[in-house]
């Protein structure tokens, strides 16, 4: 087992081996950058043990050859890293509800592990959420849904008292966003119990600042779904610091490629008064 000279995974570490259930650190591949599977490979091969996941964002891989794709998924596996297909489901919905069974087969065939569904890009009727779920499900892949604490005000449910069974006029869409992390967390629990494996949250939309951060929804998010079923997307490298000096190295994380190994010294608690220096001095196998 490589060691590092700053951590290495014995009995009493702060994570299991992979395959991981938590502390788990979802990769995004390069999206406005080269896309090579040399850039891949050296990450995989001097980091493959720390990396659990491997997500392609923005739907990049719809503009790459297929072929290309498959070999990208399988050097992933090849180091037990699965893949996540990005927030790219949401296009094709809107192409009409039976282009997501299209999805799916295509993504099974380039051997993508899991479909991630937007659901604040996607708009769709909580019961046709929980279908979708179900669906994926169904297919032999995970399901990973990603919410916001923020929703539109017309899907906030309506609180006045009305007899049992009478029909409510939906009301129409507008343009005023509302913050209800209760609303997240209880759609977050039936997909859940839908079967989805991973309720994912997008932590810039809590705020993109880590001095800033919404701690209170955080916590209510963690207390409510746990926190081996919850994982945070992080740009900020403060973010996902925060995250983990809050809630420990087994809270899940999505992070760029990039900070990968960042991410790992935050893990290890390992660090000094100067984060970058830790970095730079531990960047070596022994």
């Amino acid at each position: 087992m490589a060691a590092y000279r700053w951590k290495s995974f014995n009995d009493d570490g702060d994570r299991p081996e992979k395959p991981r259930r938590y502390g788990v650190t979802e990769m995004k591949g390069p999206n406005y950058s080269l896309f090579s599977r040399g850039l891949l490979e050296d990450v995989f091969e001097s980091m493959g043990q720390f990396v659990d996941g491997l997500k392609l964002c923005d739907g990049s891989h719809t503009v790459m050859p297929k072929n290309y794709i498959k070999e990208v998924t399988d050097m992933a596996h090849k180091h037990n890293v699965y893949v996540n297909s990005g927030d790219w489901a949401d296009q094709m919905l809107r192409r009409g509800p039976s282009s997501l069974k299209e999805y799916i087969e295509e993504c099974k065939q380039l051997g993508f592990d899991s479909i991630e569904l937007d659901v604040a890009s996607l708009g769709l009727p909580e019961e046709t959420l929980l279908r979708y779920v179900r669906l994926i499900k169904s297919s032999g892949l995970r399901a990973k849904p990603q919410f916001s604490v923020k929703f539109n005000k017309s899907d906030i449910a309506f609180a006045g008292d009305r007899a049992f069974g009478a029909y409510v006029i939906p009301a129409p869409q507008t343009s005023e966003m509302v913050e209800d992390v209760d609303l997240l967390v209880r759609r977050a629990e039936r997909c859940l119990e839908a079967g989805a494996d991973m309720i994912m949250i997008n932590a810039d939309d809590l705020c993109r600042q880590a001095g800033l951060l919404r701690s209170d929804i955080v916590a209510k998010i963690v207390g409510r779904l746990g926190l081996e079923k919850t994982m945070f997307e992080a740009s900020n490298p403060k973010i996902s610091e925060w995250f983990v000096k809050r809630y420990g190295p087994k809270v899940n994380l999505i992070v760029d490629h990039s900070q990968v190994m960042d991410l790992e010294c935050l893990r290890g608690r390992n660090l000094g008064q100067n984060h970058s220096s830790v970095l730079g001095r531990s960047y070596f196998l022994l």
